[in-house]
C-alpha cells in the first residue's frame, strides 16, 4: 500500500520560498508506473495540480506557476520535494503530494504572512 506523508513549515514569510517534503513508503519513487505529483487548495477554491516528477526523474510544471517550482527527489530517502519560490499570501493553501490515481498525502497547510 502506497503512503505519502507532506512535512515543513506551516509558515512562510512573503517573498521566502517554501519547502515541502513527501516522504514516500510501499512504493519506490523510482518504479515505472508512478507519476509523484504536487497539489495545492487554496481557501474556498478548487484543487491545483502544481506540478510532478516521473519515475526516471523527468519534472513537469503548471504553466501559471512554472517560473516559481522546483521539483526535485532524493532517491535514497525516497523522497520528493517542492521548492516555490517568491511566495505572497495568495499561495496560502493545503499543500498534498499524491501518487496520481493511486494515494494521496494528508495534506499540509502552508499560510504565508509576515
Amino acid at each position: 500500500q502506497v503512503q505519502l506523508q507532506e512535512s515543513g513549515p506551516g509558515l512562510v514569510k512573503p517573498s521566502q520560498t517554501l519547502s515541502l517534503t513527501c516522504t514516500v513508503s510501499g512504493a519506490s519513487i523510482t518504479t515505472n508506473g508512478y507519476y509523484w505529483s504536487w497539489i495545492r487548495q487554496p481557501p474556498g477554491e478548487g484543487l491545483e495540480w502544481i506540478g510532478g516528477i516521473g519515475y526516471s526523474g523527468n519534472t513537469a510544471y503548471s504553466p501559471s506557476l512554472k517560473s516559481r517550482t522546483s521539483i526535485s527527489r532524493d532517491t535514497s530517502k525516497n523522497q520528493f520535494t517542492l521548492q516555490l519560490s517568491s511566495v505572497t499570501p495568495e499561495d496560502t493553501a493545503v499543500y498534498y503530494c499524491a501518487a496520481l490515481a493511486v494515494a494521496w498525502g494528508q495534506g499540509t497547510q502552508v499560510t504565508v504572512s509576515s
